[in-house]
């Protein structure tokens, strides 16, 4: 259940915050894999980022999640950021980040179906379908019938992942509305990032790339997409998202999915060369083409 409703104003923000900052993320997300692997990197980020929100708000005097809090926000965390981001991560080693964002775009029709399907969820109307249905048919045309019979220039494996961890994301999204959590969204915005956190970086270490990450050969420009993910992405990004999750609907919260696109193609155009078109290619051995 939601909680009473917030000022307008702090909605706003909260929908700017996750429309913009996080359509650029994904700029910075290539950058960071550069020269850094993606579970590992992911990990320590959102495990930096929880632990300093967490600590912030506990300084604040809000009380301490529960037992029960805890293994809600980890089993969010995991879906959220294990399944969700650590899905865009691994799939921006071989899709651009444009396409990537494009392709993540389909988090809204998760998002209605889940809470359609779920225990006391309502039959979206007319409309809505219409809606998701023009999404689905712009989908495929992205990815193209080539890609879809294993060819083509979209790299199917990693835009398949992206799909599956559209589908985690609003899992974990649904599953936060329904699931008792820590009366601060902050608060538990802080656990979820360090649950969630913990589950990236085990992923990475079961995958091997501990031998793969070496701090020494990491470029600036890798750092400083770190240093962005962490600050816009996680610490103001995240806490707006579970705001807003706290405040409304899932399905209106992930509209952020439709806006990111926008960015990040823009973005990735003009710091990346990634060229705007209608399917941005990438190189011939699957991965996208280097930055110079």
């Amino acid at each position: 259940m939601r909680e009473s409703a917030p000022p307008r104003s702090k909605l706003i923000a909260a929908f700017a915050a996750v429309y913009i900052i996080w359509g650029s993320t994904y700029l910075a997300i290539r950058f960071v894999l550069e020269t850094m692997p993606p579970f590992s990197t992911a990990g320590v980020r959102f495990i930096i980022s929880g632990a300093i929100l967490y600590l912030w708000t506990r300084s604040r005097g809000e009380a301490a999640p529960t037992a029960l809090h805890w293994r809600n926000t980890a089993i969010v965390g995991a879906c959220l950021l294990l399944g969700g981001n650590g899905g865009v991560m691994w799939a921006e080693q071989y899709v651009p980040s444009g396409i990537a964002a494009l392709l993540v775009a389909i988090l809204p029709f998760w998002m209605v179906l889940l809470d359609w399907i779920r225990g006391g969820g309502r039959r979206p109307p007319g409309l809505v379908f219409a809606g998701l249905g023009l999404g689905l048919v712009g989908l495929g045309l992205l990815i193209g019938p080539d890609a879809l019979r294993g060819g083509g220039d979209i790299d199917l494996l990693g835009a398949g992942v992206l799909i599956l961890g559209s589908l985690s994301w609003a899992v974990g999204s649904v599953y936060t509305q329904r699931a008792p959590r820590p009366s601060s969204p902050s608060n538990g915005s802080g656990a979820q990032m360090f649950g969630g956190g913990m589950c990236l970086l085990a992923a990475g270490l079961v995958g091997g790339e501990a031998a793969q990450l070496d701090l020494a050969r990491a470029s600036t420009r890798s750092w400083l997409g770190f240093l962005y993910l962490v600050t816009f992405g996680s610490l103001i990004g995240f806490t707006a998202y579970a705001y807003l999750l706290a405040h409304t609907t899932a399905a209106k919260a992930a509209t952020y999915a439709y806006v990111n696109p926008v960015v990040a193609v823009l973005l990735g155009w003009a710091f990346a060369n990634e060229p705007v078109t209608s399917r941005t290619a990438p190189s011939r051995n699957g991965e996208t083409a280097p930055i110079e």
